[in-house]
């Protein structure tokens, strides 16, 4: 989103009535559940914490933030802002709070809550995954270092104003406020919670957690008190886990289930495409994505450039893509195709057996060597990790694959116990459109921290500082900004801390009562569902 200029000291207020006037669907029905199925338990609901695509959009539909975006698109809107003000020189924001906007727990929301957040989220103590997104905001390096306990560069005005002040222009700031990581949260139910705010979440959002039995379902109850007007439209959204894809697709058919979350089984893929009355319910959506291999390069012998480069070559890309039904462009760096900054004509590591061995010769390790692929244990995953097991193996690596829950692959890799992972069922879906979401979190040297999803534990600091240099730019479109990202990615391929795989389109289903846009059902932003705008027609 461009940045207005103008010759005053502050641009002029983007102002909203206190409570948004939504363009409702006129066929909207009110009322009613949905069933949501997953094969895995989801492992926290505390917007610092969620970073994958089982919670995303449940924890978005738990909680707001300052910014928001259009549903079913990557326009930025005012959220619990109603209205917010940027100096000219780019690096003061200030926020004028909605009035009476409620958390669940009854509580008005106020700028001290605002504060709390995003202190609460930089915080080393809180390991939030998402911290570095917030690393222009004024005395971020303090709290982060253990210096201080709170940003200095966020300001309580007063009840209804909030100032954010940046060290530095930052082109995605205001993407970064509409993260689930920068979401309003009330300090005292955190504390309530005692370490287990993740469980026991309170936010302002469309829904609240009513129930939510481990091992077997949660359940969404509406939220009486939101403050979009005639949203949401569902009374509940209840969530079943533990649920095998294939399984959930024949009671998808049966009428039982009304979104399989996890998507369709890719062995089942043409078989339902083959049937009209399937397939009429299947949406398909663009992403920004990219599916890769990690490689950790603080673990021998990975901590090689030439060992890495020899994995790139040995995998064999087209054949990944064709497991997957050919859903997918074979990738040859971190930013998908469509995304701003993109190289065009750059062609990345060939699959090339012989060189790679070639290239292990050199490294020393002409016998090749042992090491472990870890693995999401959804299906296609484990297959992919076999084919890439297979592909290893013609170059002497012996990968011992880890097929593990979501949430433990990404514990390992956040505690960098992976020497490699598979990141399909995880893979990158772009937080918001710019090329710099492909780098703080999962390739620089904020995200290599404990906990954090740079699971190569890559960190190089003149890379880390150019990145930097290109987000200092106050216009995101600014075409030497394009330029210095592309720059990036370039120098972060020749370090290939990554095997770039695939690019994938997205494929989901509905059941035949489900209505709104079908936008709604490949969000961009809240991955994979948007529940706040979809409805049942029966």
């Amino acid at each position: 989103m461009k940045k207005l200029l103008a010759s005053t000291a502050l641009i002029a207020a983007i102002a909203l009535p206190a409570f948004a006037q939504e363009t409702l669907d006129p066929n909207a029905v009110s009322g009613g559940n949905i069933t949501v199925t997953y094969k895995d338990d989801v492992a926290t609901l505390d917007p610092a914490i969620g970073y994958d695509w089982q919670n995303w959009s449940m924890i978005k539909s738990l909680f707001d933030g300052l910014m928001d975006y259009e549903p079913g698109t990557t326009t930025l809107r005012p959220g619990l802002a109603e209205s917010y003000e940027i100096s000219e020189d780019g690096l003061t924001f200030t926020f004028h709070l909605r009035p009476g906007v409620k958390f669940h727990n009854g509580r008005d929301m106020v700028a001290e809550d605002v504060k709390y957040s995003l202190d609460r989220v930089t915080n080393p103590a809180t390991q939030s995954p998402g911290a570095g997104f917030f690393g222009a905001i004024a005395g971020y390096d303090a709290i982060t270092s253990g210096e201080a306990d709170t940003l200095t560069g966020v300001t309580v005005v007063d009840p209804a104003t909030v100032e954010i002040k940046l060290s530095r222009p930052d082109a995605t700031f205001l993407h970064v406020m509409a993260l689930n990581f920068a979401s309003v949260v009330p300090s005292e139910a955190v504390d309530a919670a005692n370490g287990d705010f993740g469980k026991m979440p309170v936010g302002t959002g469309a829904f609240k957690l009513g129930d939510w039995t481990i091992g077997q379902k949660l359940v969404f109850e509406k939220n009486a008190d939101y403050w979009r007007a005639g949203l949401p439209y569902l009374d509940t959204v209840t969530f079943e886990v533990g649920q095998e894809p294939i399984v959930a697709l024949l009671r998808l058919q049966n009428g039982e289930v009304d979104v399989p979350g996890d998507g369709i089984p890719p062995a089942k893929f043409q078989e339902v495409m083959g049937d009209p009355a399937q397939a009429a319910r299947v949406i398909e959506g663009g992403q920004l994505q990219t599916g890769y291999i990690t490689l950790n390069v603080t673990t021998p012998p990975l901590d090689d450039v030439n060992v890495r480069k020899a994995i790139n070559m040995a995998i064999n890309k087209e054949r990944i893509t064709q497991l997957i039904n050919n859903r997918a462009v074979p990738a040859t760096q971190p930013l998908p195709p469509s995304m701003p900054g993109y190289t065009e004509g750059y062609a990345g590591y060939a699959y090339d057996v012989e060189a790679a061995k070639a290239l292990l010769a050199e490294a020393g390790l002409a016998d090749g060597f042992d090491t472990e692929l870890f693995v999401m244990n959804t299906d296609p995953n484990p297959r992919i990790a076999q084919a890439i097991q297979q592909d290893l193996a013609a170059i002497g690596v012996n990968a011992s694959i880890q097929s593990l829950a979501q949430a433990n692959v990404i514990e390992a890799g956040g505690a960098g116990t992976a020497p490699m992972i598979w990141s399909g069922g995880m893979a990158w879906i772009a937080d918001f459109p710019d090329p710099s979401n492909f780098f703080g979190p999962i390739l620089g040297c904020a995200g290599a921290e404990e906990g954090g999803w740079n699971w190569s534990k890559f960190c190089n600091a003149e890379i880390d500082a150019e990145a930097t240099a290109a987000d200092s730019m106050i216009d995101p479109a600014d075409p030497a900004r394009m330029q210095m990202w592309s720059d990036v990615y370039m120098k972060v391929m020749e370090e290939a801390p990554w095997v770039p795989v695939f690019n994938e389109q997205r494929y989901t289903m509905k059941s035949e009562r489900m209505g709104g846009a079908d936008a709604l059902y490949v969000d961009p932003v809240s991955i994979p569902v948007n529940y706040d705008y979809v409805y049942v027609t029966e």
